[in-house]
């Protein structure tokens, strides 16, 4: 045995002395923590909840997956119904509107920080992601978690197949055209351009990035009378020029939810627009070279393009809580919030960082030099200090269900079942 292992040992022996015979240190306060991160995301959630507990002694906290986003949210307001809800529950970004008009389910987050002497300001946080868990004073009702945003992926072997500039990836949706055609010509791949989420990414992020209306009370930010207001020309516009793209055979629909990922990994379709947090996903199976890109826009709107909308979730604490448990919950919050924690869970993940100082922290260790498209993401959040109007969030009640009859149009638009003018349509309360 070494000195210093030597001389630790003997420090424990004469705590243990000194607290006398039967001694035993203090039982941790459990803090449960429900989420929707499975495989090696949940790993990642596990290996945060053992670095806190291994930092202190007074708190355990103990990360369990509970299912889907869908499944971790009802689960946990079953249980809050039968007062046994875990202390954190994980609550994706569909689900904000409906959390925060519960006013029962859970204790603001700003309210439990300042409790426990734990300062946690706002203004810390990427501005899109914190407005988005923000009341209308700017307090955080939950802390932002696991955030993504929509971008554009393209193989840079199809590219050059085609005879089109590997570096030059599309800037606007009519240059993505002009080289999905070039891709088509050459049959460089057996599908052109595919996408993931087409609600989230074709209407409800192509209309923010443009800073256009998609729900009265912007975008329910107001109140829970919000309705929806998303059949603008923009809308029509798009949704028309993607339907030209089927008929052409430069834009193929492989789903609801991820599928399109599979089909670009597998170098089927030579563009992808998804989320960025499908990044780790892509390059652990991709065998070709690929590039990442912010969203395309139409250069003719004034302003554009602006920022993106965050996916993800943020974490909630849960009403009924013992004030010392509540104690624990804020610490651990500040714990998941320190720069190091963020920028590890952002380089571990895929998912983007929540905060400026682990942005900053993560660009200084090199991890975007040495993993080329990672930073993109990030740029698309933060083009301005402050969101517009209709480019911070769309917060609805009932939004999965929205956003589900979305997707059910525009499935309707592509199999030529419908005129895009004809779907969507203006219409129905957003609760």
């Amino acid at each position: 045995m070494n000195i210093r292992a030597l001389l630790i040992a003997l420090a424990a022996l004469a705590t243990l002395a000194a607290a006398g015979p039967g001694a035993a240190a203090p039982k941790a306060t459990e803090l449960r923590f429900w989420h929707a991160m499975d495989g090696a995301l949940g790993e990642e959630v596990d290996r945060i909840a053992a670095a806190f507990n291994a930092a202190q002694n007074d708190y355990r906290v103990v990360a369990t997956y509970k299912g889907s986003y869908d499944e971790t949210l009802a689960l946990g307001i079953a249980a809050h119904a039968q007062g046994k809800a875990p202390h954190i529950l994980q609550v994706y970004d569909v689900g904000t509107a409906s959390m925060m008009a519960a006013r029962s389910l859970y204790r603001p987050a700003y309210a439990v920080l300042a409790r426990a002497g734990v300062k946690l300001d706002p203004r810390a946080f990427v501005a899109p992601v914190a407005s988005y868990f923000a009341d209308a004073k700017g307090r955080l009702l939950a802390l932002p978690f696991n955030t993504s945003t929509p971008v554009l992926y393209y193989n840079k072997q199809a590219f050059a197949a085609a005879g089109l500039d590997p570096q030059l990836p599309p800037r606007t949706w009519y240059d993505l055209q002009a080289q999905a055609l070039k891709l088509y010509e050459k049959q460089a791949t057996p599908c052109g351009i595919t996408t993931t989420w087409p609600g989230w990414i074709m209407l409800e992020n192509v209309l923010a990035l443009h800073n256009e209306e998609f729900a009265t009370g912007r975008n329910g930010f107001e109140g829970l009378d919000a309705e929806l207001a998303f059949n603008t020309k923009l809308a029509m516009r798009h949704v028309a020029l993607l339907s030209s793209w089927v008929k052409s055979r430069l834009f193929f629909y492989t789903g609801r939810r991820d599928e399109g990922e599979k089909q670009f990994i597998a170098g089927q379709c030579a563009v992808l627009t998804s989320s960025s947090a499908s990044y780790a996903k892509i390059r652990r199976g991709a065998k070709f070279d690929f590039g990442v890109a912010p969203l395309p826009y139409y250069e003719d709107f004034q302003g554009a393009p602006y920022n993106t909308l965050m996916g993800g979730a943020g974490l909630w604490v849960m009403s009924g809580k013992k004030a010392a448990e509540e104690r624990g919950v804020a610490k651990f919050f500040a714990f998941i919030a320190r720069p190091a924690v963020q920028a590890a869970w952002h380089q571990n993940t895929g998912y983007l960082p929540v905060s400026r100082a682990a942005y900053d922290l993560t660009r200084e260790q090199g991890f975007y030099a040495r993993n080329p498209g990672t930073e993109v993401g990030v740029l698309q959040m933060v083009r301005t200090d402050t969101p517009a109007v209709y480019s911070r969030g769309i917060r609805l009640g009932n939004h999965a269900y929205i956003r589900a009859i979305l997707d059910e149009e525009l499935e309707a638009v592509w199999a030529g079942d419908k005129l895009p003018k004809a779907a969507p349509r203006r219409g129905g309360r957003a609760r």
